[in-house]
């Protein structure tokens, strides 16, 4: 079970690389894209004089509507076919379909490889950190096509999305592998399903979120008139104010969970374990940093005076602490939580 977990893990990596590939593909070759529309382009035609000109904008997602009316000239200053023609089929929303199987493919590659662990293991597969981070890149996957099954409309973000899967993912299989083993003797307690599954659960809404707002603050540039890399990529994502609510509704989601379980669950069983609710330990003082962190972000977010792409950066400032909860303390600080090659 535990090798039939590794070639899971692979067959989820290379799955969700295979939907960053098509998510890419719709990115710049649907009709809405520069290369898609010089594609689609047609032939320009003379209008005679006091011949009507009709405006047509293209939907949020990408995918022409049935009732839109075409005309001669696009919103954006490119021409689409006269009224009667055959509208050019966008290649890009296949594509973007094509993604988003996959996609739900790799999930439930990516369930397979933690259940066929945990069996191998004969407990929950969140022991150490190479299983946390699988455990909370499934989350963050979940959430992902949960919200865009709500939301087509936020299909352009998948390319995001899956790009951040595969690098944590390839992190997780490079850096943090761990061979199948036992819980080390302070995780053997009832307190470890509750504290943290609440983490994981937690972490991957988190993670997903940082997504968003990374694009907000992107396609914010982009409205603001700068074309340079990475505000380009900011042309054909949701409107900003759509990548804001989403990145606000996400992390309003996640912070009670994070809440209960790094400043409640967790001292309860530092109690329970060691004799004292908090002590000092680098991976407790960095959960306190991300929760104060992201605190800040969800106050200045309903603070009227400040601006949303200054609450956004907090947000981002958040996931940065939690990387470096998850990867620094466990690489090159020690103490009681220190278990990279054992448990979290």
């Amino acid at each position: 079970m535990a090798e039939l977990s590794n070639q899971l893990m692979v067959v989820a990596v290379l799955a969700y690389l295979a939907a960053m590939v098509c998510h890419a593909a719709e990115y710049s070759f649907g009709n809405r894209s520069h290369i898609g529309r010089a594609a689609t382009r047609p032939a320009r035609q003379l209008v005679g004089a006091g011949a009507p000109v009709v405006a047509y904008t293209p939907p949020a997602d990408g995918e022409p509507s049935a009732d839109a009316a075409p005309g001669d000239l696009a919103s954006a200053g490119e021409p689409v076919p006269p009224v009667g023609a055959a509208r050019p089929r966008d290649r890009g929303a296949l594509f973007g379909r094509i993604a988003v199987a996959i996609t739900a493919f790799a999930l439930a590659a990516h369930l397979g490889t933690l259940v066929t662990r945990g069996v191998a293991a004969h407990r929950m597969p969140w022991g150490n950190m190479y299983e946390f981070i699988l455990s909370v890149t499934f989350v963050g996957a979940a959430a992902w096509l949960a919200v865009l099954s709500r939301r087509s409309g936020i299909r352009h973000l998948g390319l995001f999305v899956t790009l951040t899967l595969v690098v944590l993912l390839g992190a997780a299989g490079m850096v943090a592998y761990t061979p199948v083993g036992p819980l080390v003797p302070a995780l053997n307690s009832y307190w470890f399903v509750i504290h943290v599954s609440s983490i994981i659960l937690a972490s991957g809404i988190l993670l997903f979120g940082a997504v968003p707002a990374a694009m907000f603050l992107i396609k914010t540039g982009h409205d603001a008139g700068k074309r340079s890399f990475p505000y380009s990529l900011g042309k054909r994502v949701p409107a900003a104010a759509t990548l804001e609510r989403l990145t606000f509704r996400l992390h309003a989601f996640a912070f009670p969970l994070f809440t209960f379980g790094a400043l409640i669950a967790g001292p309860l069983w530092a109690e329970a374990s060691w004799g004292r609710y908090w002590g000092w330990d680098p991976k407790e003082v960095w959960a306190f940093i991300s929760w104060v962190v992201y605190a800040c972000y969800l106050h200045a977010r309903a603070t009227p005076s400040v601006k949303r792409t200054t609450a956004t950066w907090i947000a981002l400032l958040g996931f940065a602490t939690m990387l470096m909860n998850l990867f620094g303390v466990n690489l090159f600080f020690s103490g009681l939580h220190s278990y990279a090659n054992a448990g979290m």
